[in-house]
């Protein structure tokens, strides 16, 4: 039975390691742990801008990747996040101040849940169905442009993060320097791990610019001796409330659009037809977040420095994915290995998100490529133009009491404007 649910997974050594694919263990837990240390930044930062436990939302982060990975049979290769989707609804349905524990979890979890069952109906209906209907809504035109906006509308957050004073930003820029000689003079396995070494020379220079020189703010190990091995995160069961559900449960357009332009990505990147799991991503991505809701985290969603990631490394295997769920497991039970990658500089991490957000954009402009989108159509060139710009000034439209944001507006607006164009051209 389960031979013929999972691939094989062939063992391959160099060049492009596709989902049904492998490298040697000890280079599989090591992009493992690549990724989560990639994903950590914004999985732990969604969850401190909504007043959530980080450790619960790492720690839901894995389980729902390995609930993600056995759904789909090991087909997809996808590490679930925290979604940046919930922030917005999750503060309004709570009051949330902004600092600090938020004291009404409990009633944002149940929208969470609620939003995470719609989301599993939506999958097992196109398990039934078929995704024609979805893709008939989301041409290639469509996710294109929502990949590139979820790539473009980060972007802010990226160059924020690189700091504020001049130091800063000269670090940061001599971080983005030295990633990218290590992305294109490193060779073999090593080049798979770009991120990983990049993070490690330049968090090596940090130390000595800021601790030794003190040109910068030093780095404060102090976090990292305090941090106990072991700790329970702090988990928070849904209190059922009417509002926050009707406020949260529309987040789902928004993951639907995310995972459904994250398979296509990865449709292009690795050659392989990976339509037919969409419903089950859907189904496991549900689930997901479904879990997450009940243990006091947020809901989870495919990521796109996921795709930043596979991008630069071409390493598709999904076997990857197990390992980093894994990990971000440990780190969720450990508050030590937290304070570890905590303790990276802001200025570094704002520039691997710079490399890793530009990925994601890049990654949308190649669907364009490979699925062969006439941009010289004024039909196309109307939705990737309205959706490009809609979603990178972060221009947000709210609907009753929900906020969709400015990837959630830009998402509306390419599904709606490809659907009335469509219509008038049948006519």
């Amino acid at each position: 039975m389960f031979n013929n649910f999972f691939p094989t997974w062939k063992l391959k050594k160099e060049g492009v390691i596709a989902p049904d694919e492998r490298l040697p263990l000890s280079q599989t837990l090591a992009m493992g742990i690549q990724h989560v240390v990639i994903m950590f930044g914004s999985t732990v930062l969604a969850p401190l801008l909504m007043g959530l436990d980080p450790n619960v939302a790492v720690l839901m982060s894995g389980i729902g990747t390995l609930v993600f990975f056995f759904i789909v049979g090991g087909h997809v290769p996808s590490y679930l996040g925290s979604s940046f989707a919930f922030i917005g609804v999750v503060i309004a349905a709570t009051g949330y101040s902004g600092s600090g524990p938020n004291p009404n979890i409990g009633i944002a979890m149940s929208g969470v849940v609620a939003c995470g069952i719609v989301y599993s109906l939506i999958g097992l209906i196109v398990m039934k169905t078929g995704v024609a209907w979805i893709e008939k809504l989301m041409p290639p035109v469509v996710t294109g442009a929502i990949v590139m906006v979820i790539g473009l509308n980060l972007a802010p957050v990226a160059v924020k993060g690189m700091g504020t004073t001049s130091f800063d930003h000269w670090y940061a820029s001599a971080s983005l320097l030295i990633i990218g000689l290590v992305a294109v003079y490193l060779k073999g396995f090593l080049q798979k791990l770009l991120m990983i070494i990049g993070i490690i020379v330049c968090y090596g220079l940090y130390f000595m610019l800021a601790n030794v020189l003190g040109m910068g703010k030093p780095i404060d190990f102090s976090v990292i001796s305090n941090a106990s091995w072991l700790g329970v995160p702090k988990f928070t069961a849904p209190v059922f409330d009417m509002d926050a559900i009707v406020l949260i449960v529309p987040v789902v357009v928004i993951l639907v659009a995310e995972n459904l332009g994250h398979i296509k990505a990865v449709n292009v990147m690795t050659h392989r037809n990976l339509d037919g799991y969409i419903g089950r991503a859907f189904l496991g991505d549900g689930i997901g977040t479904i879990l997450a809701g009940f243990a006091g985290g947020p809901g989870v969603t495919t990521y796109g420095e996921n795709i930043g990631v596979m991008a630069a490394t071409r390493v598709y295997s999904t076997l990857i994915f197990p390992v980093a769920a894994c990990f971000a497991i440990l780190l969720g039970f450990s508050p030590k290995f937290g304070a570890v990658i905590q303790s990276i500089p802001g200025p570094l991490l704002g520039a691997v998100s710079v490399v890793v957000f530009g990925f994601i954009a890049a990654a949308g402009a190649r669907i364009w490529v490979e699925s062969k989108v006439d941009l010289s159509s004024t039909r196309n060139l109307i939705v990737v133009a309205i959706t490009l710009i809609v979603g990178t000034g972060d221009f947000s439209l709210a609907i009753g009491g929900f906020n969709l944001g400015g990837i959630g507006t830009a998402t509306l607006a390419a599904i709606l404007l490809n659907f009335i164009f469509a219509v008038k051209e049948n006519y």
